[in-house]
């Protein structure tokens, strides 16, 4: 549990209804909370939109139609994820990914786009059938309470990490000797950053209801002022869904081999799974909904819809879609069940026409929320043995990582694999789960890929 609980509380929704179906009163939230909670979701996400297109135009991809294709999958993705599993995830194309379709399997490996986002319907559809099985939950659910916790801490310093890059405060330096640094506060953007922080903070230290959605429209006001944001000139914007179906399942092997596209798919597949496994983790910890044991109730659901998620996205043409971790805003916001994940579907199917409104709110209006946010989930900390090796190292390396690689993949690697070695090394290899076992191999295979794929080039 995070020191969320300073937030004010909701009034109970009255029975029947939305009451009923998504269980307002038993969570404690209402439907107005889980509106503002939706929208504030929205609008620290609804970037997507805009850096989707920018990243696999860069494939080839036309922008327009991948922009549209992006607002109508997360649009339908998330309210299947909120009526289906109750929880306040929403979900998206998801950042990295799409970078390693366009960058690394079309413009590297010299696929075809289609047959790019044939690889991501394949590793989706895997991820799925891992989901029917069994094995992704009985995964997560072998994993120690530690790493669970370290996994939560790792993604609030990951968002904090984001806030700060994208307020303009943090950026890599030219031919420095860091490899990042602190940018001094010499733009106009850097200054929206550091007055919506404050203004942030303010609220929700003043305990302020809708806090942080408010905080969001304060800091886009002080950003039109200050020439950050712009109106723009028509806020409204013909849809084009090009992309829908334009994936090839033959394509990967064609190109690549059966080998090297089974080691692609099997890299993509570990990704999606993992990520999904600590976003899932620290945004319902962060809401307060898991057991003793840290383990989530009906998860089933929640890992079904998001491993279709992959599938879906390939298949529209926009890459693997996936949970976000900027749902973890909603969820501060008080949202507490599907009905946020609603809001936020809702939002993202208006924002197909919509578009050009939802780009009046810059990155800097959003910065200041998500660096809150990564406080509050870094509060899960407090419940590590860092006096114990055994628990604190690997939680360390999978907390530290997740910022340092940008990657919430590597970081949960690092900490399984350390975690398994060490207790390897103590004699206690009965305290690790068998799956964990299983896990740590896949891991060490996800690491050492780049070996195998020079050996098997050879």
């Amino acid at each position: 549990m995070t020191d969320t609980d300073q937030r004010p509380r909701a009034t109970p929704a009255g029975g029947g209804g939305l009451d009923d179906f998504f269980k307002l009163t038993e969570r404690g939230t209402s439907v107005g909370t889980e509106v503002r909670a939706g929208v504030t979701t929205f609008l620290v996400m609804a970037y997507i939109i805009f850096v989707n297109p920018s990243i696999l135009s860069a494939a080839g991809l036309d922008a327009a139609a991948v922009a549209a294709a992006t607002a109508l999958v997360a649009g339908l993705l998330t309210i299947l994820m909120g009526v289906v599993a109750n929880y306040p995830l929403a979900m998206a194309a998801g950042l990295g990914i799409n970078a390693a379709v366009a960058f690394g399997l079309v413009l590297g490996d010299g696929l075809t786009p289609e047959g790019a986002m044939g690889v991501i319907v394949l590793e989706g559809l895997i991820v799925a059938a891992l989901v029917l099985v069994g094995l992704r939950e009985a995964i997560m659910s072998a994993v120690p309470l530690s790493l669970k916790r370290a996994i939560g801490v790792g993604i609030g310093l990951f968002i904090l990490f984001i806030g700060f890059v994208n307020g303009g405060l943090i950026g890599i330096p030219e031919g420095g000797a860091t490899p990042v640094e602190f940018i001094f506060p010499n733009t106009a953007g850097a200054w929206v950053t550091i007055v919506g922080l404050v203004i942030t903070v303010l609220f929700y230290a003043r305990k302020v209801p809708g806090s942080l959605i408010l905080s969001i429209a304060a800091t886009t006001v002080v950003a039109l002022l200050w020439d950050v944001a712009v109106i723009p000139d028509t806020l409204t914007a013909t849809p084009s869904f090009d992309t829908l179906g334009a994936f090839d399942l033959g394509n990967v092997f064609d190109q690549l081999g059966f080998v090297a596209a089974a080691l692609t798919i099997f890299s993509f597949m570990l990704t999606d799974f993992f990520d999904t496994m600590g976003t899932a983790t620290a945004i319902v910890e962060q809401a307060d909904l898991v057991d003793e044991e840290g383990n989530i109730p009906e998860i089933g659901r929640l890992l079904f819809i998001d491993s279709i998620g992959a599938a879906a996205g390939g298949a529209a043409g926009v890459s693997s879609n996936t949970s976000y971790i900027e749902s973890s805003a909603g969820v501060a916001e008080g949202g507490r069940t599907g009905l946020t994940s609603v809001v936020v579907g809702i939002l993202f199917l208006i924002a197909i026409f919509l578009s050009p409104l939802a780009g009046i709110v810059p990155p800097q209006a959003t910065a200041p929320v998500l660096i809150l946010v990564g406080f509050l989930m870094a509060g899960l900390i407090k419940g590590i043995d860092f006096d114990d090796i055994e628990e604190g190292f690997p939680a360390l390396l999978a907390i530290v990582l997740m910022p340092l690689t940008f990657s919430i993949t590597v970081g949960i690697g690092a900490g399984f694999v350390m975690y398994t070695l060490i207790k390897l090394v103590k004699g206690k290899t009965a305290e690790v789960h068998p799956l964990m076992w299983v896990v740590t191999l896949a891991f060490l295979v996800y690491f050492g890929q780049a070996v195998l794929g020079a050996a098997i080039s050879a």
